[in-house]
């Protein structure tokens, strides 16, 4: 029987039980039926908001559905983002009564970000909606998944537009009027992690188990390379060997960039404008040695592009912006990927602007399903800037000084070099700063089999800069570092505060089977958050395979991948 048909039959079977029992035993009026019926459905109500931070909120939401006696799970769930996205949209046609008392540069700045950050929430919380609303077409976990993917970014896009402000009032002003979207975004979040424990609640069994599949490639840690014969729906089959023919020599790209003239283009912008509309198959640009001084953002509706370079050292893309300006951090970026499923292999990304620039970054990505191979990203703070959704990087090499690996996504980054470089004098390093807002949320920050190590100019003073693996950004931080190789530019506490006791009880920091004279556990922190795991299942969640459901995309990439453990 058809899932959704079955949960609307045991709900009316429910209130029918309920209308049964009063006219059969005590003879009561249409009225008091009415309000038996209304008394079972609400019990829905109920048992869906119960474990929600924001319960009233919540009832308010779902009331309405429950006045439909067969509403399903996935009408619950519907509403909970619709009501979600007309708020967001009332704070985005608000936005210009907060502009009029924003200070300076980095305040109007920080408007215009928000405007278009909020836009992007809407358009995930459509997204959302769209595949509740086709949910026959999705396994039970797929859809967990997708679900928990978005609206995980819709938190980071929320708390991207508040970041961006430099005066506290007009921070505040932004975190009051956004306080009911984040409310009810906590709240669809929790409903989405606890719909099993609902319908178990409800005594109704209809197999809705949206608990994350087990991943089989994750238990072995084996490498996946492409395969002609095993590719999700949205690789085309045109692209099928791409990757394959590109390591051959072979393929011939859609669009060459040179700066020399022998290409099509002589810059990387150009190239990308004579990207095709409503392309099926995948955008192949091959950007020649050089260096491309230009500020390059691959929008929304640019998805499924493959860029390439000559190697990291060769080809690089680089710029300057940076805080100190009167730029918001989310603008310093020189290169910006936004549309889903981008590949960056042997290309190197740089922000130029030093450690006196303060904030300033070289890469910034918030596309789905994106994934680089054999790049740099080279900077001083905030270097990396993996803002949403699910990222990979693999065989790379990261530098910077202070909190240059931060956002709110699920990121893995696998067998890369981390570069600590050598900060202003009185500064200290943190390699990560991740940006969990809602414990709902499914984002981490993962490196895996990595080496952290200073940059010769620091080797000197290396024992005496501090050098931390990271701190928290935000409440609900997760960060793991496992089976890496960890030098003595680490101090022995291994992490620092970010404020006082800050999220020092909330979030999540661990670290598994690392080695080098920097992995040493004896001396970390004492915080309640911070776990030194010995247990391999305990680890294996934090694996490509379950983190970014990375056995459904990341084969297709043609890079090759560890999808569980390495040992």
């Amino acid at each position: 029987m058809n899932k959704l048909i079955a949960f609307g039959i045991s709900l009316l079977l429910v209130v029918g039980t309920t209308i049964n029992t009063a006219v059969g035993h005590h003879g009561f009026s249409v009225e008091d039926i009415a309000k038996k019926a209304m008394s079972a459905t609400m019990k829905s109500v109920d048992a869906i908001c119960a474990a929600t931070d924001f319960k009233d909120s919540c009832i308010k939401t779902l009331t309405p559905v429950a006045n439909n006696a067969s509403a399903t799970p996935h009408d619950y769930l519907k509403a909970a983002f619709e009501v979600t996205a007309r708020e967001v949209q009332i704070v985005l046609e608000k936005s210009g009564v907060i502009a009029k008392d924003a200070h300076g540069s980095i305040d109007k700045m920080a408007v215009e970000d928000c405007k278009e950050l909020l836009q992007f929430a809407i358009d995930e919380l459509q997204s959302a909606i769209s595949m509740v609303g086709h949910h026959e077409r999705h396994k039970a976990a797929d859809l967990t998944a997708e679900l928990k993917n978005w609206l995980s970014a819709v938190v980071s896009y929320q708390e991207s537009c508040i970041d961006g402000f430099e005066h506290r009032e007009v921070k505040r002003s932004m975190r009051d009027g956004l306080l009911n979207a984040t409310q009810l975004t906590s709240n669809a979040l929790t409903i989405i992690g606890e719909m099993s424990s609902i319908l178990e609640t409800l005594n109704i069994n209809v197999g809705f188990n949206i608990k994350p599949r087990h991943q089989h490639h994750g238990q072995h840690g084996h490498h996946r390379h492409l395969n002609a014969d095993d590719y999700p729906t949205w690789f085309a089959p045109s692209d099928r060997k791409l990757l394959a023919l590109q390591e051959s020599g072979r393929l011939a790209p859609s669009a060459v960039v040179a700066k020399d003239g022998s290409g099509q283009y002589k810059t990387i912008a150009e190239a990308i404008s004579a990207y095709p509309k409503n392309s099926a198959s995948r955008y192949v640009i091959y950007v020649k040695t050089g260096t491309y001084d230009e500020y390059i953002t691959i929008t929304k509706e640019k998805t499924n592009i493959l860029m390439y370079g000559d190697g990291p050292t060769s080809t690089i893309i680089t710029g300057h912006k940076s805080n100190r300006d009167g730029i918001t951090t989310f603008q310093t970026a020189s290169f910006s990927v936004i549309g889903d499923g981008f590949i960056g292999k042997s290309i190197g990304f740089e922000n130029t602007a030093g450690p006196e620039g303060h904030q300033a970054v070289a890469l910034r990505v918030q596309a789905d399903r994106a994934a680089f191979f054999n790049c740099r990203m080279d900077g001083y703070q905030d270097t990396l800037y993996v803002q949403a959704h699910r990222q990979f990087y693999k065989n790379c090499a990261i530098s910077g000084t202070i909190d240059f690996i931060f956002g709110d996504s699920s990121t893995l980054i696998q067998d890369s070099t981390i570069i600590i470089r050598r900060p202003l004098d009185n500064q200290q390093n943190t390699v990560t700063a991740q940006g969990k807002k809602l414990k709902g949320e499914s984002t981490a920050l993962v490196l895996q089999n990595c080496k952290i190590e200073p940059e010769p100019k620091l080797v000197p003073e290396r024992l005496k800069i501090p050098s931390y693996l990271g701190r928290p950004w935000k409440e609900y931080a997760v960060t793991v570092i496992m089976e890496s190789t960890i030098g003595d530019v680490i101090r022995p506490e291994g992490w620092l505060p970010w404020a006082g006791n800050f999220a020092l009880d909330t979030l999540f920091y661990a670290e598994y089977n690392n080695v080098g004279p920097g992995a040493n556990t004896n001396q970390r922190v004492k915080w309640k958050g911070f776990k030194v795991i010995t247990n391999r299942d305990e680890a294996l969640p934090f694996t490509a395979g379950p983190l970014l459901q990375g056995n459904e995309w990341l084969p297709e990439t043609g890079i090759p991948v560890t999808l569980g453990l390495s040992h």
